[in-house]
């Protein structure tokens, strides 16, 4: 949508309008509120006939328009009438009938009819809401609980509505085949990447705008959500790396558990094959998620313990059942016993918390060591991927205390995504970084991010030790079943005010490797496992 026309937003055209018609239009709306207070003002919830009396006078003069007087039943007038006003004004809606259906308590669901007329061109609109009727805090008023989502369910916080021809034309998504479309009905979580790939790309793709109705996201300045389209424009055509079997495969994993969140990449190429995520917030956590990884991490500090000669796969790193570091004591996981003697690979296989922390003393190790493994080796944290969408590439700072314990078995603060532990299972599968992306780079000339990557030798004991992991260690069922080259890492990680950790695995299979996290899910083979499994099971 044009970002050049003004709209009534939160603390704008209303506003002023309301100051331009003079003192005495604020008095009348701001005594309806009953700001002053009284001191006979009613307590208590509403009764249920205070709840049908306000929400049939606000619904009325919904209905005709008068978003002056429908405002003043809400508890909060100025910012519900700039969104109503903007809903006539901006967004071209008339017509409006509401039918509200039976109250539960003090919440009333209704349903409204009306048109949309812009240009010329009139098409239908209809949607299910819900409004809460609550007592005035010092009016004892009963008064419409004012949300944006009374006025449409997709409206958040600083959201409007508008009616005008699109800023970008709409694209034809396809898969990597270059022919089959990918749809947000067909694929729900591919929802708000294709309204970004739509900002982003739009104009490249070579479409033409048509005329939408759409919410404008004024406060995250992300992609307007269209509603309704009044002229169809002409979508270009938008090739993307990402498969529709496994993308189908992703959708339907996540669903196992809720906010879960799902990536798999083709490990030779750096091409996503899927994101999924099943969050009831609608937030792509899966490129975006900033949120402590667990022992996934485990598969970075192995590379950097390896690669400065701490020790090796079949090298020393005992397990014990507590480790100091810095004052601070580690633990394992419940019933996991001590082995003195233990390998890296063997305390790897049955993640060791306590195996890792006993080792990141060991000269040449700095507390910058970590960090430089991440950054050099395996592209993470500086900030600069590429991926066609908003993108956050992982966050391992140097730490000292005892972060630096904590850091090295995913806690602390390390912070990474299911994109980012996607990408560590390829870089340690290949031994080269290959940066994930979800669009060709020559669409806009963008650059990949490049690193090091790994020593042949270090990434063939990282590949040996995954795959011990999937076949005799903690990933074992999760990835029963699975034919091939197989290997894993899982993980679970601690969060604070949480009392069930959050579930974490990551795996390869072939040429393609999978990341998943979903939260308070326990252990990494108990839900995200699963999840991972389950995509693996497709391929590429």
């Amino acid at each position: 949508m044009g970002r050049g026309v003004k709209v009534a937003v939160i603390g704008g055209v209303f506003a002023v309008m309301v100051g331009g018609a003079g003192y005495g239009a604020y008095n009348v709306v701001s005594a309806l509120d009953g700001d002053g207070g009284s001191s006979g003002a009613k307590s208590g919830p509403p009764s249920a006939d205070e709840v049908a009396e306000t929400s049939e006078k606000f619904f009325a003069a919904w209905e005709k328009g008068d978003a002056t007087t429908a405002a003043s039943y809400t508890d909060n007038a100025s910012i519900a009438g700039t969104l109503l006003t903007a809903y006539g004004e901006e967004a071209h809606i008339s017509g409006v009938e509401i039918t509200p259906g039976r109250a539960t308590g003090t919440s009333v669901p209704f349903t409204v009819k009306a048109k949309v007329s812009y240009e010329g061109t009139t098409k239908p609109f209809g949607y299910e809401s819900r409004l809460t009727v609550v007592r005035g805090e010092t009016s004892g008023r009963a008064l419409v609980d004012w949300t944006p989502s009374v006025v449409h369910p997709g409206l958040k916080d600083g959201d409007t509505l508008v009616t005008e021809e699109s800023a970008t034309p709409q694209i034809q998504a396809v898969g990597r085949d270059g022919s089959t479309v990918l749809t947000k009905e067909k694929y729900p979580s591919l929802g708000p990447v294709l309204a970004t790939l739509r900002e982003r790309y739009g104009s490249e793709a070579g479409g033409t705008p048509g005329v939408e109705l759409a919410v404008r996201h004024t406060s995250t300045q992300a992609p307007d959500t269209p509603l309704l389209t009044l002229t169809e424009g002409k979508p270009g055509k938008l090739r993307t790396t990402l498969s529709a079997s496994v993308q189908a495969a992703a959708e339907k994993a996540v669903k196992r558990y809720g906010e879960s969140s799902v990536v798999a990449v083709k490990p030779s190429t750096g091409e996503v094959l899927a994101v999924a995520n099943n969050r009831a917030d609608g937030f792509n956590a899966a490129f975006q998620g900033r949120v402590a990884p667990g022992s996934t991490m485990k598969i970075i500090t192995a590379a950097m313990l390896i690669d400065n000669g701490v020790t090796s796969m079949n090298g020393p790193a005992p397990c014990p059942d507590t480790a100091t570091w810095q004052s601070q004591t580690f633990k394992n996981l419940t019933n996991m016993k001590p082995n003195p003697g233990a390998t890296l690979a063997n305390t790897f296989l049955r993640s060791c918390n306590t195996g890792f922390i006993k080792l990141i003393d060991e000269k040449p190790l700095t507390d910058a060591s970590l960090t430089q493994e991440a950054e050099e080796r395996f592209g993470l944290g500086q900030d600069n991927w590429q991926t066609g969408i908003v993108s956050f590439d992982g966050r391992v700072p140097a730490s000292g205390g005892p972060d630096r314990a904590a850091n090295a078995i995913g806690q602390g603060q390390v912070q990474m995504n299911p994109l980012n532990m996607a990408s560590v299972t390829a870089t340690a599968v290949t031994g080269e970084f290959r940066q994930p992306y979800l669009v060709p780079f020559d669409l806009d000339d963008r650059k990949p991010t490049t690193a090091k990557g790994l020593p042949q030798g270090t990434a063939s004991q990282l590949r040996q030790m995954m795959r011990l992991t999937a076949t005799q260690g903690t990933a074992v069922e999760a990835m029963s079943g699975l034919h091939g080259d197989i290997g894993a890492k899982t993980g679970s990680a601690e969060v604070d005010g949480q009392a069930v950790s959050n579930s974490w695995f990551t795996a390869f299979r072939d040429d393609v490797a999978a990341a998943a996290m979903t939260e308070e899910g326990g252990h990494g083979g108990d839900a995200a496992g699963p999840i991972v499994a389950d995509v693996l099971r497709v391929g590429g």
